[in-house]
């Protein structure tokens, strides 16, 4: 880290601010300006980026007086409990070279505390990127336990009869659901979708529980439909049973993907079942792979290999998820691809797939 680069990337925004401020009215289109302006100093963008992302920050900028040095304070705080001290010394004279304003250093401690470990400041970090985030989870995770419950009753009482299996039932509801958005709620079916702004807004909190069950591209929901119909259509599993691995596999892969657009600053929205689909298909071509026999999903008289559905179902996803959302996203492909909940269901898919392969090596190992 080069000693004054925050106060030379202070210098500079205030001078951006000085001859107008254009084009940065989004903390996105701040964070890239910033980590341009660093050069080939590494060691200060995800700080950076992190800092322009914060609502304080904008504020800061745009107030004067009172109401800024009241920004100031609660982002100097916020900064503290995060960063290092050498991080956020740089931070800091960003913060006052950018604003004229001077920021109030915690004095230095006389005994020096024990530095955190590597796995510590890793959960830290970790815990410190879902915390927005808390309010959503708990309501999806609660709420995926009563659907499953609410399932097997309602499976008990009227599926088993009709002899229907869990996973005809599923694309049946998620198809009633889809047609409706489309119809009768169609001026409602924005409101159920999940984006990086609603993400973290406690009081949009059940967006997070909405989103798995509706789609916001018309020609994605037709194929996840279908998808899905291929691979459960025949399964033996009760209603309840799948519905809770859809909506907590549903849930992991929206965490993991909302986690990596807030820290990659990109504009993003997320709906439908595009990371349940990629987790089974991957879990049925990894253990093809590890077994070394072809695993298939009957449809009819057809045998469908799970490596062909692995393949188009992947080409398809991709046309669909590396386009940028937004013009003003300057994020790579890689960077979008880690954003989208179908990479997840695949790599979850796969590490389901090595464990099932793994237990059944130690049992045959003791047996």
């Amino acid at each position: 880290m080069v000693k004054g680069t925050g106060q030379r990337l202070g210098l500079q925004l205030k001078s951006w601010l000085e001859g107008g401020g254009a084009g940065l009215e989004s903390g996105q289109a701040l964070g890239n300006r910033l980590v341009d302006a660093l050069g080939a100093d590494d060691s200060l963008k995800g700080p950076v980026r992190d800092l322009a992302s914060q609502r304080l920050l904008l504020q800061a900028l745009h107030q004067k007086g009172a109401a800024q040095r009241s920004a100031l304070t609660s982002l100097a705080e916020q900064l503290a409990s995060t960063y290092a001290p050498a991080v956020l010394q740089e931070l800091l004279n960003l913060l006052e070279a950018a604003t004229g304003v001077a920021i109030p250093r915690q004095p230095a401690q006389p005994t020096p505390m024990p530095k955190p470990t590597r796995a510590t400041r890793r959960w830290e970090g970790i815990v410190q990127e879902l915390r927005p985030f808390a309010p959503g989870l708990g309501l999806a995770a609660g709420g995926a336990l009563v659907l499953s419950w609410a399932s097997r009753e309602l499976d008990r009482e009227l599926f088993e009869g009709l002899g229907w299996s869990g996973g005809v039932v599923l694309v049946v509801v998620l198809g009633l659901l889809q047609a409706l958005a489309l119809g009768p709620l169609k001026r409602w079916r924005r409101s159920w979708i999940l984006n990086e702004q609603s993400a973290g807004d406690p009081r949009q909190a059940w967006r997070w529980l909405a989103a798995p069950w509706v789609h916001a591209n018309r020609a994605e929901a037709a194929v996840n439909l279908v998808a899905l119909l291929i691979l459960l259509g025949s399964s033996a599993l009760q209603l309840g049973d799948v519905v809770l691995r859809y909506s907590l596999t549903a849930l992991a892969t929206l965490t993991l993907s909302t986690v990596m657009a807030q820290r990659f600053a990109i504009a993003r929205t997320w709906s439908g079942a595009s990371g349940s689909i990629s987790a089974l298909i991957a879990l049925g071509a990894s253990l093809s792979m590890l077994h070394w026999r072809q695993l298939s999903f009957n449809v009819g008289p057809i045998a469908i290999p799970a490596w062909v559905l692995l393949m188009v179902y992947g080409a398809l996803q991709l046309g669909w998820q590396l386009p940028r959302q937004d013009n003003a996203d300057a994020s790579g492909p890689l960077e979008r691809l880690l954003c989208c909940q179908w990479w997840w269901g695949f790599v979850l898919g796969v590490l389901w797939g090595l464990i099932s392969w793994g237990q059944n090596l130690l049992k045959a190992s003791a047996g």
